[in-house]
C-alpha cells in the first residue's frame, strides 16, 4: 500500500469488538475495538530480544531525520530517474521548517524492491540493493518496507499467497483495500487452515503469513536492510471482509514483532495506535501516518507521545494534508520530540519538508 490510512480518525473508531458467533472465521467485518494492557499481557507471547548474532539490531537514535519514499522517483513527464540507486533519489534535501536550511535526512525508509513500474516491461522482482548500498555509503540507514497484513498482487510471492487461498476454500484473502484494488487484507487467524504451497504442510492462515514473512526477512537481510517496517498491521480497524478481533490484532503484531527480532532486525510499529500502549515493549519504534491531523499522537493515552522520552523510542511521523505550521512546532518540541515530515500521499520522492 502506499502512503494512505486505512482508516481515519483513531477516536473514532474505539467502538466496542462484535463478535459474528455463528459465521465462519472468514466472514463478516469485525468491529474495532481495543482491550486493557492487563487482558492483553496475559494473551500475549513474552517479547523476544533482537538476536545479535543474526544481524546488527541497529536502533535509530530518538532524533532521526527521515524520508519516507515507497515510489520509483519520476520527472516533470512522469519518467523513473536515478536508475542508478534504484529509483531513489539517495540525494534528497528539503527546507528545514525550524531553520530554514536545506537538509538532508539520514534514515530512509524504502520498499525492499525495486519499483517494477520503472521496467518496461514491468519488474517488480528487482531487489534493491542499489539504493541501500548506495545509502549506506552516504552513511546512511535503511528501514526496508515489508507488507504483512494485506497481500499486493503484484509481489514476486503472491502466487503462494493465491495457492493457500484455493486450498483454503479462499479462507486467506478478504476484500481489496480502500483505494486500492490489487490489495488485498490477509486473515491473519489462527481457526482456518490451508496448505502452504512450499512445504506441503498444513498450517494455519497465521502461520504461512508468517513463513512467508520470514522469507521477506531473508530477502531484506540479502539487500542490507538495517531495520523493517510492517505495514498494514491494524486490520482489525477495518472493512476487511474478516472477522479479526483486536485480540488476534495484538497477538499477530507482537508475534511479527519477535519473527523481526529473531531475525536480528529493529522493528517499528506502524499506525494501530489504539494498541500502542500493550505493544510498546515489541517494539523498538514508530511509523505513524497522520496523527497530528486527526489529533491522536498521544490518544488514548499516553500514546506515541511517551515513546521517546519515556522509552527512547523514535517516532517517525508522516503528515500529508496539514501545512507544517499547524504540526512541526509541536513535533519538534521537547514534550513529543517526534520525527515528522511533510509529504503527499504518493510517496515519491518530492515532496519533502522535515521539520527539524
Amino acid at each position: 500500500m502506499r502512503g494512505k490510512r486505512t482508516i481515519g480518525s483513531l477516536a473514532g473508531a474505539m467502538l466496542i469488538l462484535s463478535a459474528a458467533a455463528a459465521a465462519p472465521a472468514w466472514a463478516g467485518s469485525a468491529q474495532p475495538g481495543t482491550r486493557s494492557a492487563a487482558s492483553a499481557a496475559a494473551a500475549l507471547p513474552a517479547p523476544v530480544p533482537c538476536n545479535t548474532s543474526a544481524g546488527s539490531c541497529w536502533l535509530p537514535p530518538v532524533v532521526s531525520r527521515w524520508q519516507y519514499q515507497l515510489q520509483g522517483s519520476v520527472n516533470s513527464s512522469g519518467q523513473c530517474i536515478y536508475p542508478a540507486t534504484g529509483f531513489i533519489n539517495t540525494a534528497i534535501t528539503g527546507a528545514s521548517f525550524a531553520t530554514g536550511q536545506q537538509v538532508a535526512p539520514t534514515v530512509f525508509d524504502i520498499d525492499i524492491y525495486q519499483d517494477g513500474k520503472c521496467y518496461t516491461p514491468n519488474n517488480y522482482g528487482v531487489l534493491n540493493t542499489a539504493a541501500v548500498n548506495a545509502l549506506h555509503a552516504a552513511g546512511d540507514k535503511v528501514i526496508g518496507y515489508i507488507d504483512a497484513g494485506t497481500a499486493e498482487t503484484w509481489r514476486p510471492d503472491y502466487p503462494q499467497y493465491q495457492s493457500f487461498n484455493t486450498s483454503c476454500g479462499g479462507c486467506l484473502l478478504g476484500k481489496p483495500v480502500g483505494g486500492f484494488r490489487d490489495e488485498f487484507w490477509l486473515n491473519i487467524n489462527t481457526n482456518v487452515s490451508g496448505t502452504n504451497p512450499n512445504t506441503g504442510q498444513t498450517e494455519t492462515a497465521q502461520q504461512f503469513i508468517l513463513d512467508e514473512l520470514a522469507a521477506r526477512l531473508a530477502k531484506a537481510r540479502s539487500v542490507g536492510a538495517d531495520a523493517i517496517e510492517f505495514d498494514n498491521v491494524d486490520g482489525y480497524q477495518n472493512k476487511t471482509g474478516l472477522a479479526i478481533s483486536a485480540a488476534t490484532q495484538e497477538q499477530f503484531d507482537a508475534a511479527i514483532a519477535n519473527l523481526a527480532h529473531a531475525n536480528g532486525f529493529a522493528v517499528g510499529l506502524k499506525n494501530d495506535l489504539g494498541q500502542a500502549n500493550d505493544l510498546q515493549p515489541y517494539f523498538d519504534f514508530a511509523i505513524n501516518e497522520q496523527c497530528w491531523q486527526y489529533r491522536e499522537c498521544n490518544f488514548p493515552a499516553p500514546g506515541l507521545q511517551a515513546w521517546p522520552s519515556t522509552y527512547g523510542k523514535a517516532v517517525f511521523n508522516v503528515e500529508y494534508k496539514l501545512s507544517t505550521p499547524k504540526f512541526c512546532p509541536q513535533a519538534n518540541s521537547s514534550s513529543f520530540n517526534f520525527n515528522s515530515i511533510l509529504k503527499d500521499v504518493n510517496l515519491y520522492d518530492v515532496p519533502y519538508t522535515p521539520c527539524r
